[in-house]
């Protein structure tokens, strides 16, 4: 049963104001990118000054003991240097984030509903989902050398959403006044934030091989992590989004049982939903049973995130089906 929404006027003025709200966001992500980019940069210069440092450790050492020997190398670990742009990308993807989340609050409150009903929406619920997931993930670990894809990727995001995906705030159809909307379309878009970030971390998988091939190229790549390391780390957020993932397809058809009198019925949503479910179902059942790792399995999960691209951008938009709500 759809349950019944009071119709409100739309809230123009604190429409408006989300969609300041979003550019500011957009532009202090941007400066966030260039932060993390210089902290990239200066990688090479800090793994040089460490090594100039261990070495003069070494000649005051040998010094002090009055030893003449041919001098070699003491690796005793000194203060670390201070990453004074790694911090303030961090702080400044905060702001962004702050301002991301207010432009999606203020939509929310100019429409006096869950701001989930069309593209635009999904886009920057989606991008603020991302950068959360980062910003939660950096409390715990030193991930500065991501940040600069991360919210070079979400800057992206928030121009398709304020310049491709726009869309007046407006109330929604009646097939959508449900409380599933909350549930199935909130734990989706967060699905599509982690398997934005895994992608993210495939890319940089494929830059790490590439660098292997070609011996002393992007030297500020050194911050990143390792191909196995990235490998490993973009198979954990899978792990944690394909369940969700789980959890959006099986929510789906309840509520269209509810709304349409019937859970499945081939829609062009559905059936892009279920591929995406499908190849990243395949990805990690190889890495599990095959013991698949690497380029194979990372094909696999790119076809899978193309898929959502594919779902998101295309399908909602130009496909014709009972999901044909993008708003655009």
């Amino acid at each position: 049963m759809i349950t019944s929404f009071v119709a409100s006027e739309v809230n123009e003025s604190l429409a408006e104001i989300g969609v300041d709200l979003l550019w500011s966001s957009a532009l202090v992500l941007t400066l966030a990118m260039l932060a993390f980019t210089l902290d990239l940069a200066g990688h090479p210069g800090r793994v040089a000054r460490a090594q100039a440092r261990r070495t003069a450790r070494t000649h005051e050492q040998i010094e002090e003991a009055g030893d003449t020997a041919v001098l070699t190398e003491v690796d005793t670990p000194g203060a670390p240097e201070k990453r004074q742009w790694g911090g303030i990308g961090i702080s400044l993807a905060w702001l962004g984030t702050l301002l991301l989340i207010g432009s999606v609050a203020a939509r929310a409150f100019s429409v006096h509903r869950p701001p989930l009903g069309n593209m635009y929406e999904f886009a920057i619920v989606g991008s603020a989902f991302v950068m959360l997931c980062y910003l939660l993930w950096a409390l715990r670990h030193d991930v500065r050398w991501l940040g600069a894809f991360v919210t070079g990727t979400v800057v992206l995001f928030e121009m398709l959403a304020a310049m491709v995906f726009f869309t007046e705030a407006s109330q929604l159809m009646p097939s959508l006044r449900s409380y599933w909307l909350s549930i199935h379309v909130s734990v989706a878009t967060l699905s599509v934030a982690l398997f934005t970030v895994a992608f993210v971390l495939h890319a940089l998988w494929f830059m790490q091989s590439w660098r292997e091939r070609q011996p002393g190229k992007l030297a500020f790549m050194d911050a990143v992590p390792g191909k196995d390391t990235l490998d490993r780390l973009a198979y954990g957020v899978l792990i944690i989004a394909f369940p969700l993932w789980t959890f959006t397809l099986i929510a789906g058809a309840i509520w269209a049982q509810e709304a349409w009198g019937r859970y499945w019925a081939w829609d062009p949503k559905e059936v892009w939903t279920l591929v995406i479910w499908v190849l990243y179902a395949a990805y990690l059942h190889a890495r599990m049973t095959a013991g698949w790792s690497g380029r194979k399995s990372i094909y696999v999960a790119l076809a899978g995130f193309a898929c959502v691209l594919i779902n998101y951008g295309i399908v909602n938009v130009f496909f014709v089906g009972q999901h044909s709500y993008s708003g655009m």
